[in-house]
This record gives structure tokens, C-alpha cells and sequence, in this order.
């Protein structure tokens, strides 16, 4: 049977809407997580930041060139992030990296009964792993994973979250979905996220996605998953903010790579050192216009930092 990316309970014998498959996902998500001490790792070692990099870029490269459904390259950057927080990566051997990601890929894409090469993956990277090499890579994943491939992630949250928001035209319902799934996948690349566990990371991309598309419903939407019995509010308040910064920065470098391509490095330097100057003077990038649209500084200017006494600032969360 095919696994489902949102619905990882569901078997012969499961079924996604029976009552208490809800409390199974929340109760059980943390055992879907790294170790809660990769993302210091990951800030005090160079050699497993770049390594991580290195494989998450292998892994997108990996979806477009094999045509991946998203949910095999998401399932195997959460296998690899749970076996490098399990297990010591040796440095000096550029090929552990190149069998891990290739491993990790073919184990998300046999949970989803999709076709994978291994050699035609490697083809051109210099090297070049026999199967039997590869099964074995794929039982120490499993053995680190305790067998544990039917990830719980923030996409198995996001049909129950989206029930708070009473959206009656379906066009909306699936633009809304289609912002969250799309925050979500840009999470796995930030290492500040790493701590937050799924349901926190699907509650703070639909919030964002309905803050951004459906304005007017938005109040009501973030009322309904605050009151939630299953959302801590500090976590979730944390989680928005690096959601938050993460899209800032994401629309600040693709503003870079539009001027890169339309003028010269000198003009790009300057603008640059205008941004940079702007910064340090007022505090606030938001006060530069080149650099985020005006719906983001809206965003912006009600950043989730909590009640600071500053009330020229309009917080979306109000604390009780």
C-alpha cells in the first residue's frame, strides 16, 4: 500500500478520520524527530553543517532530475536528519555523504512505491555503489530509525488544522494549502526549525499562508488553534517568527538573483551596501523598500514577539 504524506497512520486496518487517530499523531510525532541536540550541533560544526547542506542539495537535485513526488524527497531529508542526529558521520570520507543520500532516497521511495534508480542517481558524481553496498546503508538507517519510516511530518497536521477556518469555496481552501505545503517544504531547509515539532510547524505555515491570502478570516483562524488542546503557544509563537524571517530572507535572496541577472556587480554591490547601511542605522530592514514587498513589511511590522510594552507595534498574538 502506498504511504501517504498526510495520512501516515492510515493501513488496511486505520483510517485517518476515526476519532483517535488525532491524539495518536500528536502523542506520537516526537518519536518522527532528530535528537533534540542536532540543531546545536549543527550551529557548532562546520563539517556537519556543510554536510547537511551539501545533502539536502543532492536530495532537490534528486527530485527534479528523477520527477520525485515532493513527499519522497521530504521523507528522506527527515530519514537523514534522524540518522546524522543518531549517529557519528566520519569526516574525510566524501563518500559517506553520496551513500546516506542515496540510501535515504531509495528508502522514501520504496515507502511510496515509486521507481528509483541508484545508478542512474549517481551517474556523474564520481561515485558508484552496488546494491548490496546500498542495502546495507539502508538497514543502519532503518536500525538508527528503529524501523520507524512511516514519518509522522507537518503534512500528516495539515488537514486537521485547516478544519479551524470555515472556508466554504474550495478554490481558497486549496490556494491556502497549496501557501502551507509550500512553507513547509521550505522548513526542512532552515536548522532553526529543526526543534519544533511537525504540528507546531504545520499550525505556524497555515497561519502565515491564511495571514497572507485570507486576511479577514485570519483572526478567527488563529483563535481556533491557539484554543487548541494540542498546541503549546510559546512553541507555536517561536515557530511563526522563524517562519517568518525564513520567507524574508527567501524574498531578499530572489531579489538579489533578479538584480544579478538584470544589472551589473557594481549596481549590485551598491544596492547591497545601501540595504546593509539602511540596517544598521534604523534597526529594521522593513524600512528599505527595495528589499521586501509592502504586503511583507505589513507582516513584518506584526512580527509574533510577544508583548514587549512597545504599543506602536500590532501584535498578532495577544497574550492572556
Amino acid at each position: 500500500m502506498e504511504f501517504d504524506l498526510e495520512n501516515p497512520l492510515t493501513s488496511l486496518e486505520e483510517d485517518y478520520h476515526q476519532p483517535d487517530t488525532i491524539p495518536v499523531l500528536f502523542s506520537t510525532e516526537s518519536d518522527h524527530m532528530p535528537c533534540k541536540n542536532l540543531l546545536q550541533i549543527l550551529k557548532t560544526s562546520d563539517f556537519l553543517f556543510s554536510f547537511r547542506h551539501e545533502a539536502l542539495s543532492l536530495i532537490l537535485q534528486a527530485q527534479y532530475s528523477c520527477n520525485f513526488d515532493q513527499s519522497v524527497s521530504y521523507l528522506a531529508v527527515n530519514y537523514m536528519d534522524r540518522f546524522i542526529s543518531r549517529q557519528e558521520i566520519p569526516q574525510g570520507k566524501p563518500w559517506v555523504l553520496r551513500l546516506l543520500v542515496t540510501s535515504c532516497l531509495s528508502l522514501a521511495a520504496k515507502m511510496n512505491n515509486t521507481e528509483f534508480s541508484a545508478s542512474n542517481f549517481q551517474r556523474g558524481y564520481g561515485f558508484m555503489f552496488d546494491a548490496q553496498t546500498i542495502q546495507r546503508m539502508e538497514l543502519l538507517i532503518l536500525d538508527a530509525l528503529k524501523w520507524r519510516l512511516r514519518s509522522i511530518t507537518p503534512f500528516s497536521f495539515t488537514h486537521f488544522f485547516i478544519s479551524f477556518i470555515q472556508l466554504k469555496d474550495p478554490p481558497l481552501k486549496q490556494a491556502l494549502k497549496k501557501r502551507a505545503t509550500h512553507l513547509i517544504s521550505l522548513a526542512q531547509n532552515e536548522i532553526s526549525i529543526l526543534e519544533f515539532k511537525p504540528s507546531i510547524v504545520a499550525a505556524s505555515c497555515l497561519l502565515l499562508a491564511s495571514h497572507e491570502l485570507l486576511p479577514l478570516q485570519f483572526p478567527s483562524f488563529k483563535e481556533s488553534i491557539l484554543t487548541s488542546e494540542y498546541v503549546n503557544k510559546e512553541s507555536l509563537l517561536r515557530c511563526f517568527n522563524a517562519m517568518e524571517e525564513m520567507v524574508e530572507k527567501e524574498e531578499y535572496e530572489s531579489k538579489l538573483d533578479t538584480l544579478s541577472s538584470t544589472t551589473t556587480p557594481l549596481s549590485v554591490l551598491d544596492w547591497h551596501r545601501t540595504r546593509s547601511e539602511s540596517e544598521s542605522s534604523t534597526g529594521d530592514a522593513v524600512n528599505v523598500d527595495v528589499t521586501v514587498p509592502e504586503k511583507r513589511r505589513e507582516i513584518k511590522r506584526r512580527r509574533l514577539n510577544g508583548c514587549s510594552g512597545d504599543e506602536s507595534r500590532v501584535h498578532i498574538f495577544q497574550r492572556c
